[in-house]
Protein backbone atom coordinates (compact mmCIF):
# COMPACT_ATOMS: atom_id res chain seq x y z
CA UNK A 1 0.00 0.00 0.00
CA UNK A 2 1.20 3.35 -0.93
CA UNK A 3 1.05 5.97 1.59
CA UNK A 4 0.80 10.06 0.51
CA UNK A 5 2.00 13.11 3.31
CA UNK A 6 0.29 15.87 3.23
CA UNK A 7 2.73 18.99 4.58
CA UNK A 8 2.10 22.34 5.46
CA UNK A 9 3.46 24.63 8.70
CA UNK A 10 1.21 24.01 11.53
CA UNK A 11 -0.39 20.58 10.43
CA UNK A 12 -3.54 22.37 11.55
CA UNK A 13 -5.37 23.40 8.47
CA UNK A 14 -4.74 22.60 4.92
CA UNK A 15 -3.05 19.11 5.64
CA UNK A 16 -5.16 17.40 7.95
CA UNK A 17 -8.10 18.62 5.51
CA UNK A 18 -6.38 17.01 2.72
CA UNK A 19 -5.40 13.77 4.43
CA UNK A 20 -8.63 13.31 6.05
CA UNK A 21 -10.77 13.50 2.48
CA UNK A 22 -7.81 11.52 1.25
CA UNK A 23 -8.71 8.81 3.56
CA UNK A 24 -12.27 8.96 3.07
CA UNK A 25 -12.22 8.71 -0.78
CA UNK A 26 -9.22 6.34 -1.88
CA UNK A 27 -9.28 2.24 -1.59
CA UNK A 28 -7.53 2.05 1.91
CA UNK A 29 -6.07 -1.41 0.22
CA UNK A 30 -4.32 1.12 -2.07
CA UNK A 31 -3.28 4.04 -0.42
CA UNK A 32 -3.78 5.75 2.82
CA UNK A 33 -2.39 9.24 3.54
CA UNK A 34 -0.46 11.08 6.96
CA UNK A 35 -0.06 14.66 7.87
CA UNK A 36 2.63 16.66 9.88
CA UNK A 37 3.77 20.22 9.94
CA UNK A 38 7.03 21.59 9.77
CA UNK A 39 6.24 23.38 13.24
CA UNK A 40 3.13 21.97 14.59
CA UNK A 41 0.30 24.53 15.97
CA UNK A 42 -1.25 22.47 19.44
CA UNK A 43 -4.19 22.05 18.00
CA UNK A 44 -6.52 22.01 14.55
CA UNK A 45 -7.97 25.69 14.23
CA UNK A 46 -11.37 26.03 15.01
CA UNK A 47 -12.50 27.39 12.14
CA UNK A 48 -11.39 24.18 9.98
CA UNK A 49 -12.84 21.57 12.62
CA UNK A 50 -16.07 23.55 12.17
CA UNK A 51 -15.91 23.33 7.86
CA UNK A 52 -14.60 19.81 8.12
CA UNK A 53 -17.95 18.97 10.34
CA UNK A 54 -20.07 20.74 8.06
CA UNK A 55 -18.36 17.97 4.93
CA UNK A 56 -19.01 15.63 7.86
CA UNK A 57 -15.76 14.85 9.10
CA UNK A 58 -14.54 15.29 13.00
CA UNK A 59 -11.21 16.62 12.95
CA UNK A 60 -11.56 17.65 16.89
CA UNK A 61 -9.52 14.87 18.37
CA UNK A 62 -6.75 15.34 15.22
CA UNK A 63 -3.40 16.30 16.60
CA UNK A 64 -0.84 18.05 14.70
CA UNK A 65 2.44 16.23 14.21
CA UNK A 66 6.02 17.43 13.82
CA UNK A 67 7.07 16.75 10.58
CA UNK A 68 10.51 14.70 11.00
CA UNK A 69 12.86 12.30 8.15
CA UNK A 70 11.36 9.02 9.53
CA UNK A 71 7.43 10.55 8.35
CA UNK A 72 8.97 11.83 4.77
CA UNK A 73 11.11 9.18 3.90
CA UNK A 74 8.02 6.80 4.72
CA UNK A 75 5.83 8.41 2.23
CA UNK A 76 5.61 7.59 -1.44
CA UNK A 77 4.37 10.81 -2.65
CA UNK A 78 4.85 14.44 -0.36
CA UNK A 79 2.53 16.70 -1.14
CA UNK A 80 3.67 20.23 0.24
CA UNK A 81 0.91 23.08 0.98
CA UNK A 82 2.99 26.43 1.90
CA UNK A 83 6.14 24.79 3.90
CA UNK A 84 8.58 25.95 1.40
CA UNK A 85 11.97 25.19 1.54
CA UNK A 86 11.43 24.02 5.44
CA UNK A 87 9.85 20.97 3.84
CA UNK A 88 11.69 18.03 4.06
CA UNK A 89 14.14 16.76 0.19
CA UNK A 90 14.01 13.41 -0.07
CA UNK A 91 15.51 12.31 -3.13
CA UNK A 92 13.49 9.88 -5.02
CA UNK A 93 10.18 11.21 -3.50
CA UNK A 94 7.51 12.47 -5.70
CA UNK A 95 6.66 15.70 -4.46
CA UNK A 96 3.84 18.56 -5.75
CA UNK A 97 3.47 21.47 -4.11
CA UNK A 98 -0.64 23.28 -4.01
CA UNK A 99 -0.11 26.97 -2.87
CA UNK A 100 -2.91 27.08 -0.95
CA UNK A 101 -3.98 30.02 1.69
CA UNK A 102 -3.63 29.55 5.12
CA UNK A 103 -7.01 28.89 7.16
CA UNK A 104 -6.29 30.29 10.32
CA UNK A 105 -7.89 33.25 11.08
CA UNK A 106 -10.34 33.52 8.04
CA UNK A 107 -13.89 33.69 7.95
CA UNK A 108 -15.33 30.80 7.89
CA UNK A 109 -16.77 31.33 4.02
CA UNK A 110 -13.41 31.75 2.82
CA UNK A 111 -12.42 28.38 5.29
CA UNK A 112 -15.49 26.92 3.11
CA UNK A 113 -13.52 27.62 -0.22
CA UNK A 114 -9.95 26.41 0.81
CA UNK A 115 -12.00 23.01 2.24
CA UNK A 116 -13.87 22.85 -1.15
CA UNK A 117 -10.49 23.54 -3.54
CA UNK A 118 -8.40 20.60 -1.05
CA UNK A 119 -11.13 18.22 -1.83
CA UNK A 120 -11.06 18.72 -5.48
CA UNK A 121 -7.54 18.88 -5.74
CA UNK A 122 -7.26 15.18 -3.26
CA UNK A 123 -10.27 13.86 -5.62
CA UNK A 124 -8.14 14.26 -9.13
CA UNK A 125 -5.10 13.13 -7.76
CA UNK A 126 -7.03 10.22 -6.97
CA UNK A 127 -8.29 9.83 -10.27
CA UNK A 128 -4.98 9.94 -11.62
CA UNK A 129 -3.48 7.72 -9.79
CA UNK A 130 -6.04 4.92 -9.96
CA UNK A 131 -6.32 5.16 -6.00
CA UNK A 132 -10.33 4.82 -6.17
Amino acid sequence: MLKVLFACIHNAGRSQMAAAFFNQLADPSLASAISAGTDPGPQVHEEVVTVMQEAGIDLSEAVPTLLIDEIAHSADLLVTMGCGDACPFVPGLEVRDWPLPDPKGRPVEEVRQIRDDIKARVTALIEEKGWR
